[in-house]
């Protein structure tokens, strides 16, 4: 395997983690109302989204290599 496809594969675990995470922070917010979770949640979000445009640049800058 080489560096980028690990690389690739590592960013979207990373995407699947942050997005997980985020539906649990939402569904403890749904059984708890403690507004943490709805700030951990929205945070996992923001990760998660950030991370889905990382890998896509990355992808799209190395697509010739």
């Amino acid at each position: 395997m080489s560096l980028r496809a690990f690389h690739i594969v590592f960013i979207a675990c990373s995407v699947m983690l942050a997005a997980f995470s985020a539906a649990w922070a939402g569904t403890q917010y749904g059984s708890t109302h403690q507004p943490m979770f709805l700030i951990v949640a929205a945070a996992f979000l923001v990760t998660a989204s950030g991370l889905g445009v990382y890998m896509a640049a990355f992808v799209r800058k190395t697509r010739n290599l």
